[in-house]
């Protein structure tokens, strides 16, 4: 089931660059931001009512949330860069450096998390690595 979630998560990333580029024509980058962000909250907050899970925020441990916090942050930052960058050049350039997140996250996972890192792993980035060079060039 990750698989197919994961897979969605791509479609509707592809989209949202798409979309992303069309709207932030001629407006600030920004400002486009914090557009997109309310819609997100909206949509977040809606999905915790309609599945009723909203009584877990009691739960929740200082850990959980310095961490989201901090995740949200990192989220943030990424989303103004992003749409900066989407704004300035083009999106077939900009989406695949972006994606270099996934590199960046599987070395970050084997530093902090002590995820396995194996030479399929290496082979992998390394790929990914060329293939964006390769496609921004």
């Amino acid at each position: 089931m990750w698989f197919i979630f994961a897979l969605l998560s791509a479609v509707f990333a592809a989209l949202t660059s798409i979309l992303a580029k069309v709207g932030i024509e001629g407006i600030n980058s920004n400002l486009a931001t914090a557009i997109r962000t309310v819609v997100v909250v909206l949509m977040a907050w809606g999905m915790v009512l309609i599945t009723g899970t909203y009584s877990g925020i009691t739960e929740l441990s200082r850990k959980n949330w310095i961490f989201l916090i901090l995740s949200g942050l990192a989220t943030g930052g990424s989303w103004l860069c992003y749409y900066r960058a989407l704004q300035i050049g083009s999106a077939s350039k900009v989406v695949p450096v972006d994606k270099l997140s996934v590199v960046i996250t599987i070395i970050l996972a084997f530093v902090f998390l002590h995820e396995d890192f194996t030479v399929k792993s290496l082979i992998g980035c390394g790929l990914i690595t060329a293939g964006t060079l390769f496609m921004v060039l």
